[in-house]
């Protein structure tokens, strides 16, 4: 019975938007409670597909809001001999769902004896990221070769997953990705597809006040893995031209102002002799 009532209690919720908590939130504003604002990250990240395998790319910037806070950040994440990935968000996010993937990945390849493929990698980043709906905030560009091939995906935080030879993620993806339409092409040598990499990231760097600092590369081929880290600093620090130091009356005084600071002196006197405290 009182569960009957509990329920004739509830009011009925109608479609649409709900606007009920507008004069709550203006009511906290106005009395100095600062709310919360969309949480801005920056990075780029691509991968492609060449003539022997894959070739992962990214740049080094970890920022916190409007500050650089590393400057060579690792953003190529080890999930097995054969396979890497890319990880844009949240830097722990990305870190703690790479390193959890990556120790299953790891017992499922001792449980079966057999090399991971990326495909299984996949699975378990989508399903591990559906299950948050999009609150891990991980976007990935997953890559490797296995016994089918080069493979290359990108898994989006809520979940979906493409399947395409070139791809690129995070707020400089699209300044990327002009540069992969614009010049890709199947079956590319190593050395122009490395290039071609470090163009589109280098393309973000520039473009996007989130990305910076160098360029990570990751090759993967049957062969094996080469992380060349970094593969190219694209933000060379330059040297000072001159001097800053600037003597005394090089620039004007246009006012000056004095203000006497007013001392009480009190005389204290230590005693040398032992004499009794006062209790």
């Amino acid at each position: 019975m009182a569960a009957v009532n509990a329920l004739s209690n509830i009011a009925e919720v109608n479609g649409g938007f709900s606007f009920h908590n507008c004069n709550r939130n203006a009511m906290l504003e106005k009395m100095g409670v600062k709310t919360p604002t969309a949480r801005k990250t920056g990075t780029t990240i691509a991968g492609i597909v060449f003539k022997d395998g894959v070739i992962l790319g990214a740049d080094t910037r970890a920022t916190e809001d409007t500050i650089v806070a590393d400057k060579n950040c690792a953003k190529i994440h080890y999930i097995a001999p054969n396979i890497y990935c890319c990880g844009a968000g949240t830097a722990a996010d990305t870190e703690n769902v790479t390193d959890l993937i990556s120790s299953q990945i790891q017992l499922h390849s001792l449980s079966t004896g057999r090399q991971a493929r990326v495909v299984t990698s996949l699975r378990m980043l989508k399903q591990r990221l559906f299950r948050y709906q999009g609150y891990v905030s991980a976007a990935l560009v997953l890559g490797g070769v296995d016994f089918t091939g080069p493979k290359l995906h990108t898994v989006y935080p809520h979940g979906s997953t493409d399947s395409l030879p070139y791809v690129t993620m995070g707020s400089g993806s699209l300044a990327a990705m002009s540069v992969f339409e614009s010049r890709y092409k199947p079956d590319m040598e190593l050395e122009e597809a490395k290039q071609l990499v470090r163009d589109g990231i280098a393309a973000g760097i520039f473009n996007d006040l989130g990305s910076g600092s160098n360029v990570d590369l990751c090759v993967i081929t049957k062969e094996g893995v080469d992380y060349i880290r970094p593969y190219n600093i694209a933000n060379v620090k330059g040297d000072r031209q001159g001097t800053y130091a600037y003597e005394r009356g090089t620039t004007a005084v246009l006012t000056k102002t004095v203000t006497p600071i007013k001392v009480d002196v009190v005389d204290t006197k230590v005693s040398t002799s032992a004499e009794p405290m006062d209790m």
